[in-house]
């Protein structure tokens, strides 16, 4: 199991790398928020997008099947990207290939923050991250591929 672990790290750390922006504005979170509402749509995926540079939020949109609780999920895991600066699906997992947990690594509390898949940073080119994208709805593997799936085809 540890070797999954490791391979899927080394695999989400590659992602962060490699998924970096040349600049990002109000128009970037637009874009990148229609393209992940439109995945969605194909896939009648029930999803709540969130995207926000710094603390304000540029884009939220909730599809058919979200509830209240995808917002919570959504803060969560975006406090989880602005403190550690990387995905909240990487902070998970390496608390996980440690043998341990986020909440017993770290000691903070679970009503404010979620190291589960689904928040990634905007990480601009020579400045460093500036916001995080969110998608919250699916297990945490899949929020987590959805939104580097849309990442990739903005930056394409």
């Amino acid at each position: 199991m540890s070797t999954d672990i490791d391979a899927t790290i080394a695999r989400v750390v590659q992602q962060e790398q490699d998924l970096e922006f040349a600049t990002f504005d109000n128009d970037d979170a637009w874009r990148l928020g229609c393209l992940l509402v439109e995945l969605a749509q194909e896939r009648a995926l029930p999803v709540t997008v969130d995207i926000r540079r710094g603390t304000q939020q540029l884009f939220h949109a909730a599809r058919p099947g979200t509830r209240a609780d995808n917002d919570s999920w959504i803060e969560r895991k975006v406090r989880v990207v602005q403190r550690f600066e990387e995905s909240s699906y990487l902070v998970g997992l390496r608390a996980l290939a440690k043998g341990t947990t986020f909440a017993a690594e770290h000691d903070l509390p679970l009503q404010q923050y979620a190291a589960h898949g689904g928040a990634f940073p905007v990480r601009v080119r020579g400045v460093g991250v500036v916001g995080v994208v969110t998608v919250s709805g699916l297990p945490q593997a899949d929020d987590h591929a959805l939104v580097v799936e849309a990442v990739t085809a903005h930056l394409a």
